[in-house]
């Protein structure tokens, strides 16, 4: 007998994928598109210790274990592949490239039309063994922004705090 059914089927890591192409696909009709359509943005958290998660170390030691990007009105040269998604996004001014893989993404959120994918944590099987719940030095930094960031401000870059966007029990 196959061992892959001896062990049962791992309908987890199946649906797991499934809903990490969504993202993908998500950005790809974006980059099609040349721009976000209407109302529409974006709120990417992805693990800042994955390997391969690539950003300058500032927004590292800021943001160690967990960083929130918006895409809205100010990003650039957005590419996205079967492995990552590359960005460039504004940080107090300052242009910074971003390359994030996509295993590193905890939660997907466009609020606009009240959508949110929360991906299950990586165990020691997946994806290179990688594991963020191992990390013990790992701290979850979020902060609030209280206005919408406009077209002509450079705040799209900052971090965000998701909890207007999970339910609450």
């Amino acid at each position: 007998m196959d061992d892959a059914l001896e062990d049962g089927l791992r309908y987890d890591r199946m649906v797991e994928k499934a809903l990490r192409s969504v993202v993908k696909t998500v950005v790809e009709e974006v980059i099609e598109r040349d721009g976000l359509p209407g109302e529409h943005h974006f709120y990417i958290t992805f693990n800042t210790d994955y390997p391969g998660v690539q950003i300058p170390e500032y927004l590292a030691e800021r943001y160690p274990g967990e960083m929130t990007i918006v895409l809205q009105y100010q990003f650039y040269d957005l590419k996205v592949d079967d492995e990552k998604l590359e960005v460039t996004l504004s940080f107090n001014s300052v242009p910074e490239h971003l390359i994030i893989p996509l295993p590193s993404i905890s939660i997907f959120a466009d609020p606009s039309v009240n959508f949110a994918l929360q991906f299950q944590p990586l165990s020691e099987e997946d994806e290179n063994g990688f594991d963020p719940d191992d990390d013990p030095e790992r701290v979850d930094v979020t902060q609030s922004v209280e206005e919408k960031p406009k077209a002509d401000d450079d705040s799209a870059g900052e971090v965000i705090s998701l909890d207007q966007f999970r339910k609450k029990d």
